[in-house]
Parts: structure tokens; sequence; C-alpha cells
């Protein structure tokens, strides 16, 4: 598949919990894959944001009240947010994605809080499992303006 450069795509998606425990991954464009198994590529990339946020919040000549909320490669965005609760949400999407960080609230607000949060029969801290919850967040990412199928 040749793509375009002004395409915009969303390729996956983290859930972490405060302590850093992979609590659900999902992926839609990933054209590559790590080679790692998915509790491994989870611990990496918990160690990196967990880097990455040390790193903004010591070098950083101005005040970081919101922190460290995305970072670019020549080839994908990283895109985070993490709640007042401590879970973090990690978009990666094509470079030319816009508004993420609206697109990680609502997603959070619409989705995770009520197919997971307000689910009485979901512990908070285990892993998503949730079909109706995979199915929510599907059809949420297919709607925002940055979703592109491969």
């Amino acid at each position: 598949m040749i793509r375009s450069y002004n395409a915009k795509m969303i390729y996956n998606l983290y859930i972490f919990d405060k302590t850093g425990k992979l609590l659900f991954y999902t992926e839609w464009n990933r054209f590559k894959q790590s080679g790692m198994s998915r509790n491994e590529e989870g611990k990496l990339m918990y160690g990196m944001l967990f880097s990455l946020k040390n790193f903004v919040t010591k070098i950083s000549p101005y005040d970081m009240k919101q922190g460290f909320l995305c970072f670019k490669t020549n080839k994908y965005a990283l895109h985070f947010m993490e709640t007042p609760s401590g879970l973090k949400f990690v978009l990666n999407t094509d470079i030319s994605a816009q508004k993420v960080r609206e697109i990680l609230q609502q997603l959070y607000n619409n989705v995770y809080v009520n197919y997971v949060t307000r689910n009485p029969i979901h512990n908070l801290q285990d892993s998503i499992k949730s079909e109706l919850f995979k199915s929510k967040l599907n059809s949420f990412m297919k709607q925002t303006h940055i979703y592109l199928s491969k």
C-alpha cells in the first residue's frame, strides 16, 4: 500500500495504570511489529514514558503544569495523556494528526469512564477484557477525524 503523507492514521493505543501495568492494548493500522511480547513491549513503552516525563519536568525552562504531552519522529507521533488518578493513555498516530489531546480526553470521558469505570463487574486493577469496551472504543476511534484504515 502506498500511503499519502497527508493521510492521518491511528496506529495503536496503550492504557496503563498508575503503577505501569498494561491494562489494555489495541491496534488499527500498525504496519510493523516490535518482535517482542505484548507484555515486554508494554514495559518498554512505560519505561520510556517514565523517563520522558522526568526528563521534560527537570530540563524544561518553564513550569510544566501539563508535563509531557507528545513527541514526534519522522514516521509517527506519540500522544500522551495522564488522568488525575494516574491512568496513562498513549496513542500513536501519523505525524500529521492534530487535536489528538481532545480525542484522548473524549476517549477517557466517553468510552473509558462509561464502559470500564462504571462496569460493576470490572476490577480497575485488572486488564480490560470487556468486549463492549472494545466495540465502543473501535466505533469511537473510527468516527474521529484522524482515523483512516489501511
